[in-house]
């Protein structure tokens, strides 16, 4: 028995080790990226000094975190934080999952690949390309919008980039036409991974397409759609910079409802240069998304224990 395990041990090792040896750039880019940079938290306690490092300058306490809180913005920049990242994935979710099952019904796969990739390019363009395009779109001197569509409606030229009551409806629509594709492909994948029996079998009892869709994809999907959403919820304090800040060209005009926590951060350090704020801001973020991620899971637990994350 003393030499079984050994033995054992070096059969595992001779058998697996090309795959072990495969392991390893990953787990150290995992480590380097993702574990390493985790030191850098204490920066949000410290009021950080370059010529002092991170553990030679002074503590701080929870003064970093002040102002934040303290702002006269701090109401504004968390409501439009929740409120847009709710809408952007209650939205994408709806969209994404509508259009998943449309494209599983198109029976050309030529047809099936081409609107997939087409659905797709958005997600993969950047956000300075896309403040572009809508600038081209929304620009008073030379947009399409105002130079041609308003003009054919009889409606006078508005503009956009001092108008912030617009704005909601703008970043939610590119927020849809850039992520959309991305959760499509996803759902597409699970649908096309149900056994076709289900449907066989549902057709020969009369069922309609729409009944179909009800009682065997969308209750077959909701795993995957609850999981894609704890993920989703747990960046809810999070925003897409680009999106935010990029698109309406850092407009203060539009402040009111362009400005979140991200973009906020980002012009106080323009200011003030203070690197403890930038990390006490990231901190308070992370806490909270994982928070939710916890509450979300327990009551999808309570509901559901097969489709939790954990």
């Amino acid at each position: 028995m003393e030499q079984t395990y050994p033995l054992r041990r070096k059969n595992g090792l001779r058998k697996y080790g090309v795959l072990l040896l495969m392991m390893v750039p990953g787990l150290a880019y995992l480590l380097i990226n993702n574990y390493m940079p985790m030191f850098g938290l204490l920066i949000a306690f410290k009021d950080f000094n370059f010529t002092k490092g991170l553990l030679g300058s002074d503590w701080v306490g929870l003064r970093n975190f002040e102002y934040l809180f303290k702002t006269q913005d701090a109401y504004i920049i968390t409501r439009n934080t929740i409120l847009y990242n709710f809408a952007f994935i209650l939205l994408n979710t709806v969209f994404a999952v509508g259009i998943a099952i449309a494209l599983n019904e198109i029976r050309s796969r030529f047809l099936s690949r081409f609107y997939q990739s087409v659905l797709l390019l958005p997600h993969l363009i950047s956000m300075v390309i896309v403040s572009y395009l809508a600038y081209s779109l929304l620009s008073m001197e030379t947009g399409f919008i105002n130079k041609t569509v308003l003009p054919l409606l009889g409606i006078e030229e508005i503009s956009w980039y001092s108008e912030s009551r617009y704005w909601p409806f703008i970043l939610t629509i590119i927020s849809l036409w850039k992520g959309a594709g991305f959760l499509c492909v996803i759902y597409l994948a699970a649908i096309v991974g149900i056994d076709p029996e289900y449907y066989e079998a549902a057709t020969l009892d009369g069922a309609t397409k729409w009944q179909q869709i009800r009682s065997i994809t969308l209750p077959l999907l909701s795993p995957i759609i609850i999981m894609m959403t704890l993920l989703a919820i747990g960046k809810i304090f999070y925003s897409d910079f680009g999106l935010f800040y990029q698109v309406p060209l850092g407009s203060g005009a539009l402040n009111d409802t362009t400005q979140v926590i991200d973009t906020y951060v980002y012009r106080a350090l323009m200011n003030l240069g203070d690197i403890g704020m930038s990390s006490a801001a990231g901190l308070y973020q992370s806490i909270v998304g994982f928070v939710l991620v916890l509450l979300s899971n327990y009551a999808v637990r309570k509901f559901n224990k097969d489709s939790a994350l954990f």
